[in-house]
């Protein structure tokens, strides 16, 4: 898989959220009244929101350049989404960064709001609130929980997804029995039980072509 800031790159194995069932997010701007008051602005632009994100990993240790930022918005020169321009239909953001203890890839996407500031954002404060597990002593649970987040690779072994799936033997399967399969393979595979990464990422690839063939 090449993961690109734009385009929007979906993380592999990451489930979608449809388009109605997307609500309005409320992170916002703090602002001070002259009473001295604070207050937040419904309007969070594209920039601030990805600075939070951007400073929450840096405090996790995450160097800037091993973090790439992806969304459907295009970029500034520096390879950040630039505020004031349309809003994408698919307001989707994902992040992509190394882990700077082991090495090892990691991803985290949301897509839960309508709009890609909000998404920004909310990638910002779950990692702000994931390192706040650690700063209590969390530190094996926090581990544990970015296990799930790591950056699964595409496949490269190009096999059926039949074959993949162990459903040769149904010439046509229906949607249900690609997923009654996938489950049952991914209760094996996935990382988080001990599985293989790569396995996962055939099983999540050739679930997804099962899916689009079931459709036709």
């Amino acid at each position: 898989m090449t993961i690109t800031a734009y385009p929007l790159t979906w993380p592999t194995g990451w489930k979608r959220t449809p388009q109605g069932q997307r609500t309005h997010g409320r992170f916002g701007v703090a602002k001070t009244t002259p009473g001295g008051w604070k207050s937040h602005s419904s309007e969070l632009p594209v920039s601030q929101a990805t600075t939070r994100l951007l400073n929450e990993l840096a405090r996790m240790g995450a160097p800037h350049a091993d973090i790439i930022l992806s969304t459907n918005l295009v970029l500034r020169l520096d390879g950040l989404p630039r505020s004031g321009q349309a809003a994408p239909s698919d307001p989707g953001a994902a992040v992509y960064w190394r882990d700077p203890y082991n090495g090892q890839p990691r991803s985290m996407a949301i897509d839960q709001y309508t709009r890609v500031e909000q998404n920004i954002a909310a990638l910002a404060a779950t990692i702000e609130a994931m390192r706040a597990i650690e700063r209590h002593g969390g530190a094996v649970v926090m581990e544990r929980a970015f296990t799930g987040f790591a950056a699964l690779p595409a496949p490269a072994t190009g096999r059926d997804w039949q074959v993949v799936l162990d459903l040769m033997d149904m010439p046509e399967p229906t949607a249900d029995d690609v997923r009654k399969a996938y489950r049952r393979l991914a209760a094996v595979h996935h990382p988080d039980r001990g599985g293989d990464p790569a396995k996962m990422a055939e099983l999540n690839q050739a679930r997804d072509e099962a899916l689009r063939f079931c459709a036709i």
